[in-house]
């Protein structure tokens, strides 16, 4: 991300989360593309653009290719429904899962298998009939991969050997007799052509909050709430976002205007309703951030998608 003003003193700092073992799994990734019939992408249903890795659609090339829309009891429900129909309008095999809790999460292997249907009949004709199906899942850090993987490996999950990868540190899970799980590390892509992807990545925690700045994330999540969810404002910290006033005896930067100013005006609204103040009364902006940054992570603000097809 590019360096911007956004709050007063605070400027983005660059960030450098491309690290190397991330690197080191998409070549693996790129070296097991071979062996493989099928690609489970997973996406955070909050974020199924920006959670879609566009190194996974290039190392995919020829595959057949299912995505899973994750976590969607946290996301919009009627919008996780448009993100579903836009998915399958460009040929992807799409479900939508709640790994938690297990939603939707053992249709995958005939969501799977129809995805693959070519080629389970191309076999049939052959004669092959007890081959499973083999399907590298893959997803960026955090969009709940393991817990999809536990899920839906139940009790049967068991690493399956005398297969090429084994012998190199990849691993095999058997789901069933028509299933076979080849899981990868979660991984990222070195660039993102757009800083809204970025934030939207680090508002689910994909990324180490040790490198970002938490006010820029606030003003960013404050922005979405303003325009999608004014309401959740209202509820959650008791702030009418039509009444809001960006002149307060100065407070905010002469040259920040419009949507910013508002956006940093509620946020010091919150930061005072939350007590959240330094010495002489002055509001911390920091500390207010991140309260609103684990409202949102941990669901309090309810069910929010956080981006929409153009």
């Amino acid at each position: 991300m590019s360096k911007t003003d956004n709050t007063k003193g605070y400027e983005t700092k660059t960030i450098n989360w491309y690290p190397g073992h991330m690197a080191k799994a998409k070549k693996m990734m790129q070296e097991s593309i071979k062996l493989i019939d099928v690609v489970v992408e997973i996406l955070d249903a909050r974020i199924p653009l920006s959670s879609k890795n566009p190194d996974i659609d290039e190392l995919a090339k020829g595959k057949y290719r299912v995505l899973l829309l994750n976590k969607s009891d946290m996301a919009d429900e009627k919008k996780t429904a448009i993100w579903k129909k836009y998915y399958e309008d460009k040929g992807f095999f799409v479900s939508i899962v709640n790994s938690k809790t297990g939603a939707g999460v053992k249709a995958t292997t005939e969501v799977i298998q129809k995805a693959c249907q070519e080629k389970i009949e191309r076999d049939r004709k052959k004669g092959i009939l007890a081959r499973p199906l083999r399907a590298m899942i893959a997803g960026i850090p955090n969009s709940g991969k393991s817990t999809f993987i536990n899920s839906f490996a139940g009790k049967a999950c068991t690493k399956t050997g005398n297969k090429p990868g084994v012998t190199i540190g990849k691993q095999w899970i058997r789901i069933n007799k028509n299933v076979e799980l080849l899981d990868t590390p979660g991984i990222l892509w070195p660039k993102f052509e757009d800083q809204k992807i970025g934030l939207h990545i680090a508002f689910i925690g994909s990324i180490n909050d040790d490198i970002l700045y938490p006010e820029d994330m606030a003003l960013e999540l404050i922005k979405i709430l303003m325009k999608d969810y004014p309401l959740v404002l209202k509820e959650r910290y008791d702030i009418d976002v039509t009444t809001v006033s960006t002149d307060k005896n100065g407070s905010s930067d002469a040259d920040i205007s419009g949507e910013n100013e508002k956006a940093l005006a509620i946020l010091e609204m919150i930061g005072q309703k939350r007590g959240c103040l330094k010495k002489g009364a002055e509001i911390d902006l920091l500390k207010a951030s991140k309260i609103l940054i684990d409202d949102f992570r941990t669901q309090k603000l309810g069910r929010i998608t956080l981006e929409m097809p153009e």
